[in-house]
């Protein structure tokens, strides 16, 4: 699809579709009064009618709407006006896109980008707006022979701006968001393939080709080199599939120094987890294939920076293997040594997750990182916890958890600090090793990222569990691409302070600094 920017008045486009909206009371948004006002009244009488009441998310295609030089004018409920606001926004956005596809209309402009919305400006309305539309427009059909349910794209889709002084702003937002979108896309196309498609090698292949066709930096480092490192938990993982395991590591110096100390991003890559010896019911087992959710968004929102090209230097880590059950996998009471010398007794071969990213967060020290965030489908008791609106978020220090918080709810990825008191380290012990991989069903969430935190003391650490987030299951089940807008924002933020734009948008900056065992990743 392609994207304009456009300042005019509605009544004027020549185009098959315009797009306004409509609050609960019937009151009419600028741009549809102004096509109300050039119809004599035609809209106003449509509403007077009951034929639509403005319904946050409702719509009504209206047809040769007189006087003006559209084909269709969609209207779009926006709810009740005193209460509209960003989560509203995205919502009549994905309304408005649901119903054009239900058309045949090749191109719209829509005004719902020209609304007002406390303390965002121009430039969010558009990038949002952006974000929302490809979002909605996804799908993943690569392997239909034949698709019956096929969407109708509209070829053209133009965002409308208030004031022509709006037309660089707005193009700053329609940048962003494709940037963003193209990232989310990316996530969830890798986590929507099968396991026999998407092994280790294919996900490091790929994420090969995608930095280095941006002009970033990648380095995949193959069984022997892990190996060599002395990543024996992650090792411990891999070696019960045939499937080799991968370490991919990918750079971007966006800095003016590259000495600068760069933001690592680490995304658990279990592109299919069985649960091991440990073997998970055999029901919903076909989803284990989003087991690398956490690698995808991290790949995802790397290659979002790296297209803004973003001021800071920035690195990806990303274990991957699978959890297969063999002769060769780990077994129940078995002990590993990782790359940090700790030793780890394997209680639950289905809490794997956290023995590849321990190995890749001790490894991430070698970059003297000014903060690592690691991405992960962890546990299942996250999703009892928080379900599957909000991300699990623990860290070791309260301001990078408010830090991302606060991104989170910039572009509506919320994230929710979670408690990470030592006390939850005593579920840990182990009578045989220096720390057991799970620590009861209590608290499962807590003590995975409890186990996590043993690894990364070394610098300021966040831990993410994106298990309630990263794929909805059911009749529409797949990968979201959450939380790749959040990432992306942590990062636009992290390189505002690095620049010293301190006020961006015209907004004060922020303050900155599985449905199996609960305790299986």
């Amino acid at each position: 699809m392609e994207f304009n920017i456009k300042s005019g008045s509605p009544e004027k486009q020549r185009v098959a579709c315009v797009i306004v909206g409509v609050y609960e009371s019937r009151k009419l948004t600028l741009a549809a009064d102004l096509l109300d006002r050039v119809s004599n009244g035609f809209i106003g009488d449509v509403l007077r009618r009951g034929d639509m009441e403005g319904k946050l998310g409702s719509t009504l295609m209206l047809h040769a709407v007189p006087h003006a030089l559209c084909d269709r004018v969609l209207l779009v409920g926006l709810g009740k006006e005193r209460e509209f606001r960003a989560k509203e926004y995205r919502e009549a956005v994905r309304a408005s896109i649901k119903a054009l596809t239900q058309t045949s209309a090749n191109e719209a402009v829509s005004y719902l980008t020209e609304l007002t919305i406390k303390k965002h400006d121009v430039e969010w309305m558009i990038e949002q707006a952006t974000v929302v539309t490809l979002d909605a427009l996804y799908r993943f059909d690569r392997f239909k022979t034949r698709n019956d349910e096929a969407v109708r794209e509209p070829k053209k889709m133009t965002l409308a701006v208030q004031r022509r002084s709006d037309l660089n702003d707005g193009e700053k937002g329609l940048a962003r968001g494709l940037a963003i979108a193209e990232g989310m896309r990316f996530a969830k196309d890798l986590a929507n393939l099968p396991g026999n498609v998407c092994t280790p090698v294919y996900l490091a292949d790929t994420a090969r080709d995608m930095a280095l066709s941006l002009g970033a930096e990648a380095e995949i480092l193959d069984e022997a080199a892990i190996a060599e490192l002395g990543m024996g938990s992650f090792l411990s993982v891999a070696k019960g599939s045939v499937q080799p395991p991968r370490l991919i590591v990918l750079k971007h110096y966006g800095a003016k120094d590259k000495a600068d100390k760069p933001v690592v991003l680490v995304g658990k890559g279990i592109t299919f987890d069985s649960g091991g010896i440990s073997l998970k019911p055999g029901e919903g087992m076909d989803e284990m294939k989003y087991d690398m959710c956490g690698a995808a968004t991290v790949l995802g929102a790397f290659r979002a920076a790296v297209q803004m090209a973003l001021p800071i230097n920035l690195i990806a880590i990303v274990p991957t293997c699978e959890n297969m059950p063999s002769g060769n996998a780990n077994k129940p009471g078995d002990i590993v040594t990782s790359m940090s010398g700790q030793t780890i007794e394997i209680l639950n071969t289905d809490a794997e997750g956290r023995l590849i990213l321990c190995d890749a967060l001790t490894y991430a020290e070698r970059f003297a990182p000014a903060t690592v965030v690691d991405v992960a489908t962890l546990t299942g008791a996250c999703v009892i916890a928080l379900g599957h609106v909000t991300t699990g978020l623990f860290a070791n220090q309260d301001s990078l958890a408010r830090e991302l918080s606060a991104a989170g709810e910039e572009v509506g990825d919320r994230a929710w600090h979670m408690p990470l008191f030592d006390e939850y380290q005593e579920q840990l012990k182990s009578p045989f090793a220096d720390v057991a991989n799970i620590g009861g069903r209590p608290a499962g969430s807590i003590t995975a990222a409890a186990f996590l935190s043993r690894f990364a003391k070394a610098y300021d650490w966040a831990h993410l569990d994106i298990a309630g987030t990263a794929w909805k299951s059911g009749k529409d089940k797949g990968a979201t691409g959450r939380p790749v807008p959040l990432l992306v924002q942590f990062l636009q933020d992290r390189a505002d302070i690095a620049t010293g734009n301190v006020v961006r948008r015209g907004r004060p900056r922020r303050e900155t600094s599985d449905a199996i065992d609960d305790d299986a990743d």
